[in-house]
């Protein structure tokens, strides 16, 4: 369990860290559609400003042991009954024991362990998203360029040239990062859980007209041996498999 909570912590926080990501544009609709490279020349500049090269460095080393550690603490105090009920379990028999009290009796190095992990994965994450950062870059300047006009973008750029332009873009990315946004942000997630047992049963309701998921049982000859394709494993292989499941 604290294998899974330290990869959705860190995935989801990384999502958070870079709207870079959000903002690329789709490579087909670039192919599609060229820029002005005027437009586009003026909009690396930009980028040179908002997100210079070894933004994502910055981001990382400078905050993300820190929220990551504040984060899998949030997460450890909460209560286990939200956590349960965010599968749409029947939590009227747990108790108010938090996940940390639990683990703690798995694990007596369960905190140590966890800091340990997310760390490791930080340090991991940081040199994959350098070696990625130019990609980004290159997203972000196509994304203002299809944005914003060369006038546009020269005003931005006038800006940016100033002192005080210069220091806000400088740390427009970080500022998102920063101890004051992510206090409001790690405040949010015990609210989200105690919401996430009623989200559960809205989700049962808009798919009740729905026929559930078929079983293994249910599958025909032909979409056993489809699936087992897909897999990459025999029929019998995928039979074994299914066999010990039912275990």
């Amino acid at each position: 369990m604290s294998r899974i909570l330290a990869a959705l912590s860190a995935s989801a926080l990384m999502l958070g860290a870079s709207p870079a990501m959000a903002a690329e544009p789709d490579s087909t609709a670039q192919a599609e559609a060229p820029v002005d490279p005027a437009r586009l020349a003026a909009a690396r500049q930009t980028v040179d400003y908002v997100f210079p090269a070894g933004t994502y460095a910055r981001i990382m080393n400078a905050t993300m042991d820190k929220i990551m550690d504040s984060v899998m603490d949030s997460v450890g105090k909460m209560p286990i009954k939200d956590l349960a009920g965010m599968g749409g379990v029947d939590t009227s028999k747990l108790s108010s024991a938090s996940l940390s009290e639990i683990m703690a009796i798995y694990d007596p190095h369960y905190k140590e362990r966890m800091t340990l992990t997310t760390h490791t994965m930080m340090g991991e994450m940081t040199t994959m998203m350098t070696e990625f950062e130019p990609e980004i870059r290159d997203g972000l300047a196509h994304a203002y360029a299809a944005k914003f006009d060369v006038k546009q973008l020269g005003e931005l750029n006038a800006f940016f040239a100033t002192p005080t332009g210069s220091e806000y873009a400088a740390d427009s990315y970080m500022i998102m990062m920063s101890p004051e946004v992510m206090d409001k942000m790690q405040a949010f997630m015990p609210k989200m859980m105690k919401q996430m047992p009623a989200i559960v049963e809205k989700v049962k309701t808009a798919t009740a007209d729905l026929p559930p998921p078929r079983k293994y049982a249910d599958l025909s000859d032909a979409e056993r041996a489809e699936l087992a394709d897909l897999l990459g494993i025999s029929v019998a292989e995928l039979e074994e498999q299914q066999a010990a499941k039912s275990e």
